[in-house]
């Protein structure tokens, strides 16, 4: 009863290399689930890359990190003055948003400063460039957060360049500065203009899970079970549509299978989508990630909290149990029973 992600390791190392090679001197992100693949996974393919440095999510995730990543590991949700953390050694190096943080860290603390960029989401302002408490603490660089997305038609060079001229101009190093969601195109242009700053680019999406053919999802079928049309089944005895089977296949609400982070909707096709999708689902209609034979399966009902249940039409042969599905699923949110090379 299993929930598996294979993994093809030559090709995904390829892929990782290959962003390694576009991004000279990146950081890899390993936080949250891992992606999907586990940070403990990941950490192992940071220390192959030998970039030095690994990016955590938080201080938490750095403690269980620090068995398994021999570098230094950099935290990236900001400290917070008074906050409850774990002891962290000095290989560990904290990201500062406020001011008060700054001066709340212990002497000899290593630090990024992140800045509030036009994702203002957290940052030091322009203005504070000049008061920084530094001192005592061990200064590491500069942070920016990037928008993914720019309607107005922004140029992120440009945002990136006026930071660090205006750190420049407050009398603070720039002899690093790292970044979030820069194209490699954007990066040779500020390399041009600050050829004595070192640009990092932090990378988690794209490293680990931009060549999806080098990952596939399968879950185990475990129950293969004939109904005629009219049957009721489940926990709300719903009718099957027509003749055809159920599916019992691992899978459920714990793994993330079934649930969806909101997205941001693009356009009139992807809204017409979802008013669709909308619609279907209040008279109890929900396709599942699941396929068989090329088709994708309806849920029968909603999943389970281990497995789901899906209604295969009778004009297909249905599998038995022990055959696999494949699924698709978003791997940012779905925890896998298994994690296996091949």
């Amino acid at each position: 009863m299993t929930l598996s992600l294979y993994v093809d390791t030559a090709r995904w190392r390829a892929h990782q290399q290959a962003v390694l090679a576009e991004f000279p001197g990146l950081v890899p992100v390993a936080k949250g689930n891992g992606y999907g693949l586990g940070n403990g996974r990941l950490a192992a393919e940071a220390e192959r890359l030998g970039t030095g440095l690994l990016a955590v999510g938080t201080a938490a995730e750095a403690a269980e990190a620090l068995d398994r990543y021999p570098g230094d590991l950099l935290v990236l949700t900001p400290y917070r003055a008074g906050e409850a953390s774990p002891a962290l050694p000095g290989r560990v190096v904290r990201t500062v948003a406020h001011l008060d943080a700054l001066r709340a860290l212990p002497p000899g603390s290593r630090v990024v400063v992140e800045c509030m960029t036009s994702m203002r989401r957290h940052g030091i302002g322009p203005a504070d460039l000049r008061g920084l408490p530094t001192e005592g603490l061990v200064f590491e660089g500069f942070a920016l957060h990037l928008p993914l997305d720019r309607p107005d038609g922004s140029d992120p060079v440009a945002e990136v360049a006026q930071w660090v001229r205006a750190i420049t101009a407050a009398g603070r190093p720039t002899g690093t500065i790292f970044l979030s969601h820069l194209g490699a195109a954007d990066l040779a242009r500020l390399g041009g203009q600050f050829p004595d700053t070192v640009f990092r680019s932090r990378i988690g999406t794209r490293l680990w899970l931009g060549d999806v053919g080098a990952l596939q999802a399968r879950a185990d079928v475990l129950d293969v079970t004939p109904v005629a049309k009219g049957d009721r089944y489940g926990y709300r005895q719903h009718k099957a549509p027509s003749d055809g089977h159920l599916l019992v296949v691992t899978g459920g609400t714990a793994h993330g299978v079934g649930l969806e982070a909101p997205k941001y909707v693009h356009g009139m096709v992807p809204r017409a989508k979802g008013l669709a999708r909308a619609g279907l689902a209040t008279v109890n209609r929900t396709l599942s990630p699941y396929s068989w034979e090329g088709r994708q399966l309806w849920f029968a009902e909603p999943p389970h909290m281990q497995v789901s249940i899906l209604f295969l039409p009778g004009d297909s042969k249905p599998p038995a149990p022990g055959d696999e599905l494949p699924l698709n699923v978003r791997h940012t949110t779905t925890h896998f029973d298994r994690v296996t090379d091949h």
